[in-house]
């Protein structure tokens, strides 16, 4: 379960920094304990949040619509069923929802399980988990949908899912609704009303009817009608997931990345006690950057007892990749 950051309307608790959060019991490392949901008020609002620190690393929540990454997720159960969320939602082990680092709360995203194709939409209400080398805790119900509750871990691919997101955001930020589909259908009585005077009436045509005429859309075919957040979470209970092709990935630990050649070479040769690492250049909207990783790897407790070595040997930030 994820380790949250101090509010004046809760205190959170963390997971354990080993490999996978599986559901079962898990500490603390900072002592934070999780209210029951029944000891204070629910907030249940939407939250983004500002930069924290858990464990020396910092993390930067942000409204980022463009998120789309690879990794390894957990998932989280029985031991914060009924607890406090971050913002404010209880949280329910039966519910389809997420603990994300950085992204707003509520969003919603699609998480496929690379190794073995199905994929679902999940609702991020929750900061978390701060286990090195995972991206995203899941659910007890999340988890069993993906397939991925029996091994408490499993290769995913998160990506937001930024209309549903944003419509969301606005609903319990108390703005105007999102657009409609199409406005409601109202009967209209066509009557025959008499001419104007100087004008001859008109026969009228027999296939002329009065039936019912729809009012016409005011908004775009095909536009979804947005629903509230106790119909999103009835909506993501009850859905079926989608089957795909497995993915073929390799997992890697990065132990940084750096937009000059001379500092990713500094690091792989300080790395070169602990695993052979290599260096790789690849192009992004920021520009160029040289990564250094280690692996691949073959699975992901190798990528865990990997990561804390790199970790140990003072590059914080190192985290587990799958491509």
């Amino acid at each position: 379960m994820p380790q949250m950051m101090r509010s004046p309307l809760w205190i959170v608790a963390g997971c354990l920094l080993l490999a996978g959060c599986g559901g079962g019991q898990k500490a603390s490392p900072d002592g934070y304990q999780v209210k029951d949901a029944q000891t204070a008020a629910p907030a249940g609002g939407y939250k983004v949040g500002k930069p924290y620190q858990i464990n020396g690393v910092w993390y930067y929540p942000s409204e980022d619509y463009s998120y789309d990454e690879t990794g390894i997720a957990s998932w989280y159960g029985p031991d914060f069923h009924g607890k406090y969320t971050a913002n404010g939602d209880v949280f329910d082990q039966n519910g389809v929802t997420a603990a994300h680092r950085t992204l707003p709360m509520p969003s919603i995203v699609k998480v496929t399980n690379l190794e073995n194709g199905r994929s679902i939409e999940v609702k991020v209400n929750d900061r978390g988990p701060f286990a090195h080398g995972r991206i995203l805790d899941l659910s007890k119900h999340a988890a069993e949908l993906l397939g991925m509750d029996m091994q408490g871990t499993a290769r995913v691919r998160v990506q937001i899912m930024a209309d549903e997101s944003r419509a969301l955001a606005l609903q319990l930020k108390g703005g105007d609704a999102p657009p409609i589909a199409a406005a409601p259908s109202v009967a209209m009585q066509a009557e025959n009303l008499a001419p104007p005077k100087g004008i001859k009436a008109e026969a009228t045509p027999k296939n002329r009817s009065s039936k019912p005429v729809p009012a016409p859309s005011s908004a775009p075919a095909g536009e979804a009608v947005a629903s509230t957040p106790a119909e999103e979470d009835l909506r993501l209970a009850s859905q079926t997931p989608q089957q795909a092709a497995p993915h073929s990935t390799q997992i890697f630990i990065q132990a940084g990345a750096f937009t000059r050649y001379d500092n990713a070479n500094r690091v792989s040769s300080a790395l070169s006690g602990v695993w052979p690492a290599q260096i790789s250049q690849v192009h992004t909207k920021a520009g160029p950057f040289f990564r250094v990783r280690l692996g691949p790897l073959n699975s992901v407790a190798d990528a865990d007892a990997l990561l804390e070595k790199v970790i140990a040997s003072g590059y914080p930030d190192a985290r587990v990749i799958v491509d």
